[in-house]
Protein backbone atom coordinates (compact mmCIF):
# COMPACT_ATOMS: atom_id res chain seq x y z
CA UNK A 1 0.00 0.00 0.00
CA UNK A 2 1.30 3.67 -0.84
CA UNK A 3 2.42 5.65 1.53
CA UNK A 4 0.20 9.06 1.99
CA UNK A 5 2.97 11.32 1.06
CA UNK A 6 3.49 9.45 -2.07
CA UNK A 7 -0.26 9.74 -2.69
CA UNK A 8 0.36 14.29 -1.81
CA UNK A 9 2.94 13.79 -4.61
CA UNK A 10 0.85 11.92 -7.29
CA UNK A 11 -1.88 14.75 -6.45
CA UNK A 12 0.11 17.76 -7.30
CA UNK A 13 2.03 16.35 -10.18
CA UNK A 14 -0.78 15.48 -12.30
CA UNK A 15 -2.20 18.71 -11.13
CA UNK A 16 0.78 20.14 -12.78
CA UNK A 17 -0.25 18.19 -15.83
CA UNK A 18 -3.41 19.50 -16.14
CA UNK A 19 -2.31 23.01 -16.10
CA UNK A 20 0.82 22.47 -18.41
CA UNK A 21 -1.87 20.73 -21.22
CA UNK A 22 -4.40 23.81 -20.62
CA UNK A 23 -7.06 21.33 -19.46
CA UNK A 24 -7.31 24.19 -16.31
CA UNK A 25 -6.65 27.76 -16.07
CA UNK A 26 -5.86 30.01 -12.71
CA UNK A 27 -7.65 28.02 -9.72
CA UNK A 28 -9.73 25.85 -12.27
CA UNK A 29 -10.11 21.95 -11.24
CA UNK A 30 -10.08 19.68 -9.02
CA UNK A 31 -8.45 16.22 -7.85
CA UNK A 32 -9.47 13.65 -5.30
CA UNK A 33 -8.25 10.04 -3.89
CA UNK A 34 -9.91 8.08 -1.70
CA UNK A 35 -7.68 7.12 1.59
CA UNK A 36 -9.86 4.91 3.52
CA UNK A 37 -13.39 3.90 4.06
CA UNK A 38 -14.05 7.27 5.26
CA UNK A 39 -11.16 9.68 4.34
CA UNK A 40 -10.05 11.08 1.07
CA UNK A 41 -7.44 14.06 -0.11
CA UNK A 42 -8.37 16.77 -2.14
CA UNK A 43 -7.18 20.10 -3.79
CA UNK A 44 -7.53 22.92 -1.94
CA UNK A 45 -9.92 26.02 -3.20
CA UNK A 46 -8.16 29.18 -5.02
CA UNK A 47 -4.97 27.44 -5.88
CA UNK A 48 -3.66 26.97 -8.97
CA UNK A 49 -3.24 22.85 -9.35
CA UNK A 50 -0.01 23.94 -11.71
CA UNK A 51 1.80 25.38 -8.29
CA UNK A 52 -0.11 23.06 -5.56
CA UNK A 53 2.18 21.95 -2.87
CA UNK A 54 1.74 18.80 -0.92
CA UNK A 55 1.10 20.32 2.51
CA UNK A 56 -1.91 22.07 1.43
CA UNK A 57 -3.79 19.26 -0.13
CA UNK A 58 -6.86 18.76 2.73
CA UNK A 59 -7.81 15.54 4.01
CA UNK A 60 -11.76 15.20 4.64
CA UNK A 61 -14.47 12.37 5.62
CA UNK A 62 -17.41 11.25 3.41
CA UNK A 63 -19.39 14.72 3.96
CA UNK A 64 -16.49 16.86 2.81
CA UNK A 65 -15.74 17.75 6.64
CA UNK A 66 -12.00 19.05 7.17
CA UNK A 67 -10.62 16.29 9.52
CA UNK A 68 -7.24 18.13 9.96
CA UNK A 69 -5.49 21.72 10.09
CA UNK A 70 -4.48 22.39 6.28
CA UNK A 71 -2.60 25.57 6.73
CA UNK A 72 -5.77 27.68 6.15
CA UNK A 73 -6.35 25.66 3.06
CA UNK A 74 -9.77 24.75 2.48
CA UNK A 75 -11.32 21.75 0.26
CA UNK A 76 -12.42 22.71 -3.29
CA UNK A 77 -16.51 23.50 -2.57
CA UNK A 78 -17.07 20.86 -5.47
CA UNK A 79 -15.72 17.85 -3.30
CA UNK A 80 -19.19 17.19 -2.65
CA UNK A 81 -19.20 16.08 -6.58
CA UNK A 82 -16.32 13.48 -6.04
CA UNK A 83 -17.84 12.57 -2.45
CA UNK A 84 -21.01 11.51 -4.29
CA UNK A 85 -19.15 9.58 -7.12
CA UNK A 86 -17.29 7.21 -4.40
CA UNK A 87 -20.26 6.91 -2.35
CA UNK A 88 -22.45 5.43 -5.83
CA UNK A 89 -19.01 3.48 -6.77
CA UNK A 90 -17.04 1.84 -4.25
CA UNK A 91 -14.35 0.70 -6.82
CA UNK A 92 -13.31 4.41 -7.49
CA UNK A 93 -9.72 5.75 -5.97
CA UNK A 94 -9.45 8.54 -7.61
CA UNK A 95 -11.75 11.52 -8.95
CA UNK A 96 -10.14 14.42 -11.55
CA UNK A 97 -12.56 17.40 -12.86
CA UNK A 98 -11.29 19.82 -15.48
CA UNK A 99 -12.22 22.24 -18.40
CA UNK A 100 -10.36 20.90 -21.19
CA UNK A 101 -10.83 23.30 -24.14
CA UNK A 102 -12.31 20.74 -27.02
CA UNK A 103 -14.26 18.51 -24.40
CA UNK A 104 -15.68 21.80 -22.19
CA UNK A 105 -16.91 23.24 -25.77
CA UNK A 106 -18.70 20.31 -26.21
CA UNK A 107 -20.17 20.21 -22.91
CA UNK A 108 -20.99 23.97 -23.31
CA UNK A 109 -22.85 23.11 -26.73
CA UNK A 110 -24.58 20.62 -24.71
CA UNK A 111 -23.61 17.73 -27.48
CA UNK A 112 -22.34 14.21 -25.99
CA UNK A 113 -19.34 13.25 -27.24
CA UNK A 114 -21.19 9.57 -29.04
CA UNK A 115 -20.35 9.56 -32.70
CA UNK A 116 -18.09 5.94 -33.36
CA UNK A 117 -15.22 7.39 -35.01
CA UNK A 118 -12.48 6.25 -33.46
CA UNK A 119 -11.93 2.39 -32.34
CA UNK A 120 -9.99 3.08 -29.44
CA UNK A 121 -12.91 5.93 -27.83
CA UNK A 122 -15.52 2.70 -28.80
CA UNK A 123 -13.97 0.32 -26.51
CA UNK A 124 -12.15 2.46 -23.98
CA UNK A 125 -15.18 5.11 -22.85
CA UNK A 126 -18.51 3.62 -24.96
CA UNK A 127 -19.21 7.51 -25.38
CA UNK A 128 -19.41 10.25 -23.17
CA UNK A 129 -23.09 12.06 -22.28
CA UNK A 130 -23.48 14.79 -20.64
CA UNK A 131 -24.76 15.82 -16.99
CA UNK A 132 -27.87 18.19 -17.06
CA UNK A 133 -26.95 21.98 -15.76
CA UNK A 134 -26.16 22.33 -12.27
CA UNK A 135 -25.27 25.22 -10.17
CA UNK A 136 -21.88 25.73 -8.85
CA UNK A 137 -21.19 24.72 -5.09
CA UNK A 138 -25.12 23.53 -4.58
CA UNK A 139 -26.24 20.06 -4.08
CA UNK A 140 -27.78 20.22 -7.58
CA UNK A 141 -24.16 19.02 -8.98
CA UNK A 142 -23.97 15.65 -7.14
CA UNK A 143 -27.46 15.03 -8.04
CA UNK A 144 -26.56 15.64 -11.77
CA UNK A 145 -24.06 13.45 -12.18
CA UNK A 146 -25.54 10.92 -10.30
CA UNK A 147 -27.72 9.84 -12.90
CA UNK A 148 -24.62 8.60 -14.82
CA UNK A 149 -22.20 7.26 -12.20
CA UNK A 150 -23.29 3.89 -12.63
CA UNK A 151 -22.95 3.50 -16.10
CA UNK A 152 -20.05 5.67 -17.32
CA UNK A 153 -16.17 6.26 -16.30
CA UNK A 154 -16.38 9.47 -18.02
CA UNK A 155 -19.06 12.37 -18.71
CA UNK A 156 -19.35 16.09 -19.74
CA UNK A 157 -20.82 18.68 -17.07
CA UNK A 158 -23.31 21.21 -18.91
CA UNK A 159 -21.91 24.55 -19.41
CA UNK A 160 -19.24 23.53 -17.20
CA UNK A 161 -16.49 20.90 -18.01
CA UNK A 162 -15.35 17.40 -17.69
CA UNK A 163 -15.55 14.41 -15.06
CA UNK A 164 -13.49 11.31 -14.91
CA UNK A 165 -12.73 8.99 -12.63
CA UNK A 166 -11.17 5.45 -12.21
CA UNK A 167 -9.48 2.50 -9.68
CA UNK A 168 -6.66 5.11 -9.13
CA UNK A 169 -6.29 9.07 -9.70
CA UNK A 170 -4.00 8.28 -12.89
CA UNK A 171 -6.29 6.38 -14.34
CA UNK A 172 -8.50 9.06 -13.97
CA UNK A 173 -6.14 11.20 -15.34
CA UNK A 174 -5.76 9.27 -18.67
CA UNK A 175 -9.96 9.06 -18.80
CA UNK A 176 -9.77 12.61 -19.12
CA UNK A 177 -6.92 13.10 -21.48
CA UNK A 178 -8.61 10.74 -23.88
CA UNK A 179 -11.87 12.29 -23.01
CA UNK A 180 -10.27 15.45 -24.91
CA UNK A 181 -8.97 13.77 -27.39
CA UNK A 182 -12.05 11.93 -28.69
CA UNK A 183 -13.47 15.78 -28.85
CA UNK A 184 -10.88 17.41 -30.70
CA UNK A 185 -11.02 14.54 -32.85
CA UNK A 186 -14.88 15.07 -32.88
CA UNK A 187 -14.65 18.47 -33.62
CA UNK A 188 -12.29 18.61 -36.28
CA UNK A 189 -13.58 15.41 -38.71
CA UNK A 190 -16.47 17.91 -38.18
CA UNK A 191 -14.48 20.72 -39.73
CA UNK A 192 -13.55 18.12 -42.63
CA UNK A 193 -17.34 17.99 -43.74
CA UNK A 194 -17.82 14.57 -41.16
CA UNK A 195 -16.48 11.65 -40.20
CA UNK A 196 -16.88 7.94 -41.40
CA UNK A 197 -18.55 6.52 -39.16
CA UNK A 198 -18.44 2.82 -37.53
CA UNK A 199 -21.37 0.77 -38.00
CA UNK A 200 -23.68 -0.31 -35.35
CA UNK A 201 -22.60 -3.84 -35.84
CA UNK A 202 -18.65 -3.05 -36.03
CA UNK A 203 -19.77 -1.01 -32.64
CA UNK A 204 -20.78 -4.33 -31.32
CA UNK A 205 -18.06 -6.00 -32.62
CA UNK A 206 -15.86 -3.36 -30.34
CA UNK A 207 -17.97 -3.84 -27.59
CA UNK A 208 -17.89 -7.65 -27.72
CA UNK A 209 -13.67 -7.13 -27.44
CA UNK A 210 -13.67 -5.20 -24.48
CA UNK A 211 -15.85 -8.00 -23.04
CA UNK A 212 -13.64 -10.44 -24.14
CA UNK A 213 -10.30 -8.01 -22.53
CA UNK A 214 -12.28 -7.56 -19.60
CA UNK A 215 -11.36 -4.36 -19.10
CA UNK A 216 -12.63 -2.91 -15.20
CA UNK A 217 -14.51 0.20 -14.78
CA UNK A 218 -18.25 0.95 -16.15
CA UNK A 219 -19.08 1.06 -19.56
CA UNK A 220 -22.17 0.95 -22.56
CA UNK A 221 -21.29 -2.36 -23.37
CA UNK A 222 -22.29 -3.79 -19.91
CA UNK A 223 -25.81 -2.40 -19.95
CA UNK A 224 -26.91 -3.27 -23.32
CA UNK A 225 -30.00 -1.23 -23.30
CA UNK A 226 -27.43 2.06 -23.48
CA UNK A 227 -25.90 0.55 -26.24
CA UNK A 228 -27.95 2.73 -29.03
CA UNK A 229 -27.12 6.39 -29.10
Amino acid sequence: MRDEYEIRGEICEIGRRMYDRGMVAANDGNLSVRLGENEFLCTPTGVSKGFMKPEQLCRVDSEGRLLEEAGGFRPSSEIKMHLRVYRERPDVGGVVHAHPIYATTYAIAGIPLDRPIMTEAVVSLGYVPVAGYARPSTPEVPEAVAQYVQHFDAMLLANHGALTYGESLTEAYMRMESVEFYARMMYQTKLLGGAGELTEEQVRDLYEIRRSLKLKGRHPADFRDLTSR
